[in-house]
C-alpha cells in the first residue's frame, strides 16, 4: 500500500509537509501547484516553492516529494517540466483537480477536464520532455460541472504516458461537499491499463473511511490531505494501526512554529498557527482550547511564549522546540516576555 500525502494550496506547504512527515506512515507527498503561463520559470521558483528540492527532494523525515506543474499550455509545461527535471525531482506532477474559481477562469486545474484531448496533449509533452527515469503522475477529479468525460481524461492521461494516476472522486462542482464518490474510481479502473497505478483520494478521515475507499474504489493505494491535516497519526495508523497523540502533536506544534517564523512575515504568523489548530480541533479536543487561548493573540512574541510554556521540560528538547535563543535565555531565567 502507498500513502501519499496530498497538495493543498494554501495550507500543506513545505513547513507542514516536514511536521506531519515526521509523524511516520507517508510514503511520498505532493506540492502545492506551480502555475506556468507562458513564461519559463527560473530554479528559484521551483525551489521557492519545493524547498525540498535543495535537499535531495526529500522532507527532513526521508519522504519523497513531487513537484506539480498547472496550466494548459502542453508546449510550456513541456519546457518548464524539463528545467524543473534538472532539479533531479523525485517525479513530476500534473494538476487537474484544483477546483478554484480563479485558477479555472485562466484555464488550469479541474476546467481542463472538458477537454479529455488537451488534458492527453499536456500529459505527452511533459512525458516526452523529461528523463524517462523521473516519473510523470497526474491528479484529476471526475469532471468540470458532471463527470461524463471522467472515463475519456482518465484514458487519456493512461496513453499520454503518466506512470500514476490519483482520481479525487468528486467533481469541481461538488467541491468538498461529502460523500467522495469512490465507486466511480472502480468503474474508471475498468478501462486503464493495469501498468497504471492508480490512487483513490478524497473523504479519508480515519482507518475506517480508509478501508472503505480501498473497498469500494477497489485501488490498493490512497491520498489522503484534510484528514492527515486534521489527525497528523492517520497515515499511521492506516498503516499498522499506530497512534500519534497531543502529546506527540505538542513539540511539532514548537517546531511548526520556528520554520514558519524562519519563512513568513510577522503579520501572518499566528494566522498559519492558527490555522493548522483549527483543523487539529477536529480530532483533538485538546486542540480547542489551545486555539482558544491564542485566539486574541497576534505577537509572535506572546504565542512564542505560550508554546514554550507547553514543551517538554528537557533543556535540549526546549532549546530545539523554540524560536529564538533570546526567547529560551528568558524562559529559563525566569523573566516574562511582553504578552
Amino acid at each position: 500500500m502507498l500513502l501519499l500525502l496530498a497538495p493543498m494550496e494554501g495550507l500543506l506547504d513545505a513547513t507542514l509537509r516536514d511536521v506531519l512527515t515526521r509523524t511516520g506512515g507517508v510514503d511520498r507527498c505532493v506540492s502545492e501547484f506551480i502555475r506556468i503561463t507562458d513564461t519559463l520559470l527560473p530554479e528559484r521558483v521551483f525551489t521557492r516553492v519545493v524547498p525540498e528540492l535543495l535537499q535531495g527532494g526529500c522532507t527532513r523525515a526521508g519522504v519523497p516529494v513531487r513537484p506539480q506543474l498547472l496550466g494548459s499550455d502542453p508546449v510550456c509545461l513541456a519546457d518548464n517540466a524539463a528545467r524543473l527535471a534538472t532539479l533531479n525531482p523525485p517525479g513530476i506532477d500534473l494538476n487537474f483537480g484544483c477546483p478554484a474559481k480563479t485558477v479555472n477562469n485562466s484555464r488550469g486545474g479541474a476546467v481542463l477536464l472538458d477537454e479529455p484531448e488537451l488534458v492527453g496533449r499536456i500529459v505527452a509533452a511533459v512525458r516526452r520532455a523529461v528523463p524517462p527515469q523521473i516519473p510523470v503522475s497526474a491528479k484529476m477529479r471526475l469532471g468540470y460541472q458532471d463527470d461524463s468525460r471522467a472515463e475519456d481524461c482518465a484514458q487519456a492521461i493512461a496513453c499520454a504516458g503518466a506512470n500514476e494516476l490519483v482520481i479525487h472522486a468528486r467533481t469541481k462542482a461538488h467541491g468538498y461537499r461529502p460523500p467522495a464518490y469512490w465507486e466511480r474510481i472502480a468503474q474508471l479502473r475498468g478501462g486503464l491499463p493495469a501498468s497504471l497505478r492508480l490512487v483513490a483520494n478524497g473523504e479519508i478521515w480515519s482507518v475506517a473511511d480508509a478501508l472503505r475507499c480501498r473497498a469500494v474504489s477497489g485501488c490498493e493505494d490512497l491520498m489522503i490531505g484534510r484528514g492527515m491535516v486534521s489527525d497528523p497519526g492517520l497515515a499511521l495508523a492506516i498503516r499498522n494501526g499506530g497512534v500519534v497523540t497531543w502529546g506527540d502533536i505538542v513539540p511539532l506544534l514548537g517546531d511548526f512554529w520556528r520554520q514558519v517564523s524562519a519563512r513568513v512575515a510577522p503579520r501572518h504568523r499566528a494566522g498559519r498557527l492558527k490555522q493548522w489548530l483549527a483543523a487539529l480541533c477536529r480530532r483533538h479536543p485538546e486542540a480547542q482550547q489551545a486555539f482558544d487561548e491564542l485566539r486574541p493573540l497576534h505577537d509572535p512574541a506572546c504565542i512564542e511564549r505560550w508554546l514554550l510554556r507547553r514543551q517538554p521540560a528537557e533543556p535540549h528538547i526546549l532549546a530545539q522546540a523554540s524560536l529564538t535563543p533570546h526567547s529560551v535565555a528568558a524562559l529559563t531565567a525566569g523573566l516574562a516576555l511582553p504578552c
